[in-house]
């Protein structure tokens, strides 16, 4: 597998460049791929935080997984690139902590790709369900599963007028204006990245939040599409879980890392409508619920863990690092 160049950012359906975390990819057998992925040292988004910089945001490897699927339907399936996708479940775990530790250079992961469940219509396959296993060296850093299908564009725009209709909103949506969270409050530093608006809480514990859409935003919105793209509302899941969890002391900082996630999308949310994320409220040791709704529907929904950064991972990690220097 190469990391020298980056998989063609068409094949990935990303617009700059530098979003592209995929660099090679290769068919073992029907049913496997390998993907090679290089994760950036610091990147703008996914390594925004207040905490110190010391391990890979698990969305990044989640979004080079996410590449990966249409890597997937394209190159092995021969899916045309005019069709459109959408996302219908994402989960993922965290192994190991240690595996995400962010070394002196760039990191290279190879992505070992296996086809689950071949979603059929009418006989023809029109989507697929992938287990990814990214693994850092020898290390196991993140499993993960996501299914999604595909549609050709006449179908796409006839459900999205369909949704927009019904919900009597124009053709071309243009995005709420929103207040956004303190970022010290989600453990960023950029407020660019936060997308959560200041939460509150009832009496029960419940949070709520809207979610801010900002079609500006270079990595959530690297190119323009007419709802609120999957990667954005996990993003919005993790914040607010953030903030509910810090509240009642189950982490100890919001630079906490989301370990475990398992999400299903229901519907497009859409960005001119008023979007409410929202938290069950929080028990000890169980996953925090978190759901998105929009007038009408639910959008999204979700459970997700988080766990402050291992210490002692860290220490060996770099301890392991100074000898291999040293020699």
């Amino acid at each position: 597998m190469q990391f020298s160049r980056t998989l063609p950012k068409d094949l990935v359906h990303r617009s700059a460049v530098a979003e592209v975390f995929l660099t090679d990819a290769e068919r073992r057998c029907e049913d496997e791929v390998l993907l090679a992925a290089q994760l950036p040292r610091r990147h703008a988004f996914y390594h925004d935080t207040l905490g110190p910089r010391t391990h890979h945001d698990p969305l990044l490897l989640l979004e080079a997984c996410r590449q990966g699927i249409f890597v997937v339907a394209h190159r092995c399936l021969g899916v045309p690139p005019e069709l459109k996708f959408l996302l219908r479940t994402v989960e993922f775990e965290v192994p190991d902590q240690a595996a995400l530790i962010c070394g002196d250079h760039a990191t290279e992961a190879v992505i070992t790709t296996r086809v689950e469940h071949r979603f059929r219509t009418g006989g023809v396959v029109t989507g697929l369900r992938l287990r990814f296993t990214v693994a850092i060296g020898t290390q196991e850093a993140l499993l993960a599963r996501i299914a999604y299908s595909w549609m050709p564009p006449g179908d796409w725009m006839r459900l999205r007028a369909g949704q927009r209709g019904a919900l009597g909103l124009p053709d071309v949506p243009v995005a709420l204006p929103g207040s956004r969270v303190d970022p010290a409050l989600v453990g960023r530093r950029d407020p660019a990245n936060t997308v959560i608006s200041p939460p509150r809480t009832a009496g029960d514990g419940r949070r709520t939040a809207g979610l801010v859409v900002d079609t500006a935003h270079p990595t959530l919105y690297d190119h323009w599409v007419d709802h609120v793209p999957g990667m954005l509302e996990l993003e919005a899941f993790r914040q607010l879980a953030l903030t509910a969890a810090v509240s009642v002391g189950t982490v100890r900082t919001p630079a906490a890392l989301p370990v475990g996630l398992a999400a299903r999308f229901r519907c497009f949310a859409e960005m001119d409508l008023p979007l409410h994320c929202r938290t069950a409220p929080v028990l000890p040791g169980a996953d925090l619920e978190c759901t998105l709704h929009q007038p009408g529907a639910l959008a999204a929904e979700a459970r997700i863990r988080l766990a402050d950064p291992d210490p002692d991972a860290l220490t060996g990690a770099l301890e392991t690092s100074a000898a291999h220097g040293a020699a």
